[in-house]
C-alpha cells in the first residue's frame, strides 16, 4: 500500500484546496534542474493504459534556447503571460505506432497524458511552483520547429513559476473559478447515509 499521511477526518489536500492558474508569472524567479527533474520523475510515474505510457515533453526553462524556440509559437493571448513563467513545458500523446499512418498506439494516450500533466501540477505544487496548462499556441509550428514525429501530438503547453497574483486577483477574459458543485459533478451515487446492500442475501 502507498503511505501517506493520513488525516483523522477525510479532508482535500491544502495544495488542490489552493490551486489555481495563474495568468501573471513573476518573471524574476528561476527554476533549477532539480526541479525539473522532479516533475518529469512525476509524470513517468504516472499510470497509464497497459503501463504504455504515451507521452514526451519539450522542457524549456526561461532563458535558455528551448525556451525562445517555443515562445515564439505563443498565441497573442498566452504571449502576455506565459514568456515569465520559469518553465514551459509543451506535452505530447503518442497516438499512433511509429511508422504507420494510423495504427492507433493506445485509445488512451491523451487521457493517459493528462494523468502525466496532472502529476506533474501536484508535483508543482509540493515544491512551491504554480501552474497553468493551456492550449493557446500554434500546434503546427511547434510541431514543425522540434520536428514531431507524425506518430506524436503536440497537445498542449504547460507553465510553472511563481504566481503573480493571488487566487482571484486577476482573471483571464473568457475565463472563470465558478466550479459545479459534487452534485452536478455526481451521475449517480446512494444517498448519505444509506447502506450499502448485502449482495449475498
Amino acid at each position: 500500500m502507498t503511505v501517506c499521511e493520513v488525516p483523522a477526518h477525510p479532508t482535500l489536500h491544502p495544495a488542490l484546496a489552493g490551486r489555481f492558474s495563474p495568468v501573471s508569472f513573476d518573471p524574476d524567479v528561476s527554476i533549477n534542474p532539480e526541479q525539473v527533474d522532479t516533475l518529469l520523475e512525476a509524470a513517468r510515474r504516472a499510470p497509464s493504459a497497459g503501463n504504455s505510457q504515451p507521452w514526451k515533453f519539450i522542457v524549456g526553462r526561461r532563458g535558455d534556447a528551448v525556451h525562445q524556440r517555443i515562445v515564439r509559437h505563443l498565441a497573442r493571448s498566452s504571449s502576455a503571460w506565459a514568456p515569465d513563467a520559469s518553465l514551459l513545458m509543451v506535452n505530447l500523446a503518442h497516438l499512433y505506432v511509429d511508422g504507420t499512418p494510423d495504427w492507433e498506439y493506445s485509445e488512451f494516450s491523451r487521457y493517459d497524458l493528462g494523468q502525466a500533466v496532472a502529476h506533474m501540477t501536484i508535483q508543482g505544487l509540493h515544491i512551491g511552483l504554480d501552474a497553468h496548462q493551456f492550449r493557446a499556441f500554434d500546434r503546427d509550428a511547434v510541431t514543425a520547429e522540434f520536428d514531431v514525429s507524425p506518430a506524436w501530438e503536440v497537445t498542449s503547453m504547460t507553465a510553472f513559476g511563481t504566481a503573480g497574483h493571488a487566487a482571484g486577483e486577476a482573471a483571464s477574459p473568457g475565463t472563470s473559478r465558478e466550479r459545479a458543485t459534487r452534485d452536478d459533478i455526481t451521475w449517480m451515487r446512494e444517498p448519505a447515509g444509506s447502506e450499502p446492500a448485502d449482495l449475498d442475501q
